[in-house]
């Protein structure tokens, strides 16, 4: 920003002072540098002694001291060294009041306040910027695309989109960033270094932020409320995303199949079904995933790890989104409703099924016989017909079935057990369609079918 030298500046400075026969043009430049470091530090005095009458007393204190400082900071920018050292961590200044500045991040001072918020600041340009946030000012303008921000090197950031300009590289693997500080990031990858720890539960993180967000896990912080419904976030990007819902638009469509999604990520994943590719891979057994979450996932198959348990019957699940699910098992909570014939469901994912039987669609084709079908799990089933596969087997008599069901039918033999009676004449059976033949024959004992208590398992 304008109102912060940077260490640059000051080489900058250094060196225009180190040239015996300077041009007009570099001490126009120096002079202008000069003005703005004088600028600065006024403003912020200026600031200080308005909202902080013991500063001036301060300033008085240390006024017997200044021509001493203006005369090392000449000293300083003749011989081309930085006169003014943090006692702490060693950096070197030309300027006192730079120091003095910097010195703010080893106190933790935050002389500039925020009047509307609280929030405090060590440098008066950031108080200048968060204020924005309040105003909704926005003086920066892109101009290619007429998109604003509140800082200006937000727009120097903005316009990599315009140029396709990555110049910072990483040089282990070659891939490029438009910011510095996200190549710094990703060399935590190679490093395996995580500098950020959670003081809670010891989890540790690559960046600063991450930590951050995932304080709210402890804390239970939403900050970023939808102005339409209410609905908060953790994050502010997730009610950008959470928006689509309203305007129910989709920028985001496969090429090769036309479907749309409101993220650019989602579109990314999608496109792996078309691929195939399945670049996550678990380290312990070697398979497969698309998506790298699904590994972490996964990964609970060798660890055994349920973390979310049902308070009310104690059963535990991989996810979160599991357990949310079951509780509806014991609030009867049906949320998502067929409009076409009033059905309802559990799950979003079982409606879209369901509606499969009203369109007629059947997404899911075999490539060696051409049949379709409208579930994915239903097509798997049906690929043991060529494969001959047959991965269930009774650990009684040996016997082998392609699906699990045929297999809990089997065991009946076994068991003896007929969980589905006639309420006519109270003959039992092993299947529901014997009881339905039964009740179909000339000789049947009447209409309805009353299932025991153990049918639920069965047909479950």
């Amino acid at each position: 920003m304008a109102f912060i030298k940077e260490e640059s500046e000051d080489i900058r400075i250094a060196e225009v002072f180190s040239i015996k026969h300077e041009d007009t043009e570099e001490q126009t430049d120096l002079k202008v540098l000069k003005e703005e470091s004088q600028e600065l530090n006024e403003n912020e005095d200026k600031y200080l002694v308005e909202t902080n009458p013991d500063f001036l007393t301060e300033e008085t204190y240390f006024s017997c001291s200044q021509t001493k400082e203006t005369s090392t900071r000449k000293r300083a920018q003749k011989t081309g060294t930085r006169g003014f050292s943090c006692q702490h961590c060693g950096k070197s200044f030309t300027q006192n009041e730079t120091l003095k500045r910097h010195m703010r991040i080893h106190t933790g001072e935050k002389p500039f306040t925020c009047k509307q918020c609280g929030k405090g600041f060590n440098e008066l340009g950031h108080l200048e910027g968060h204020m924005r946030i309040h105003t909704g000012e926005k003086p920066y303008t892109c101009t290619q695309c007429g998109k604003s921000f509140t800082e200006k090197r937000n727009v120097k950031l903005h316009m990599s989109v315009h140029t396709g300009e990555k110049p910072f590289t990483c040089q282990q693997c070659g891939k490029s960033f438009t910011q510095k500080g996200h190549l710094k990031s990703h060399m935590r990858i190679h490093s395996s270094e995580k500098t950020f720890t959670c003081q809670q539960c010891g989890t540790s993180f690559t960046e600063k932020g991450n930590l951050k967000k995932h304080m709210t896990v402890h804390t239970g912080e939403k900050p970023h409320a939808c102005k339409l419904c209410g609905k908060s976030f953790t994050e502010k990007r997730n009610v950008k995303l959470h928006m689509s819902v309203h305007t129910g638009e989709k920028p985001y469509t496969c090429e090769q199949c036309g479907k749309s999604f409101t993220q650019k990520g989602h579109l990314k994943s999608h496109m792996r079904i078309h691929t195939g590719e399945k670049p996550y891979t678990c380290t312990q057994c070697g398979k497969s995933f698309t998506e790298k979450r699904n590994v972490k996932l996964h990964m609970s198959v060798h660890t055994g790890e349920k973390p979310y348990t049902c308070q009310q019957c104690g059963k535990s699940f991989t996810q979160k989104q599991q357990l949310k699910v079951h509780m509806r098992s014991h609030t009867g909570e049906k949320a998502f409703t067929c409009q076409q014939c009033g059905k309802s469901f559990t799950e979003n994912v079982h409606l879209k099924v369901h509606m499969r039987t009203h369109t007629g669609e059947k997404p899911y084709t075999c490539q060696l016989c051409g049949k379709s079908f409208s579930q994915r799990g239903h097509l798997k089933v049906h690929m043991r017909v060529h494969t001959g596969e047959k991965p269930y087997t009774c650990t009684q008599c040996g016997r082998s079935f392609t699906t699990e069901i045929n297999l809990r039918y089997h065991m009946r033999v076994h068991t003896g057990e007929k969980p589905f009676t006639c309420d006519q004449c109270g003959k039992s059976f092993k299947q529901k369609k014997s009881l339905n033949c039964h009740l179909s024959s000339p000789k049947k004992c009447g209409k309805s079918v009353s299932l025991n208590q153990g049918s639920a398992t069965f047909m479950s």
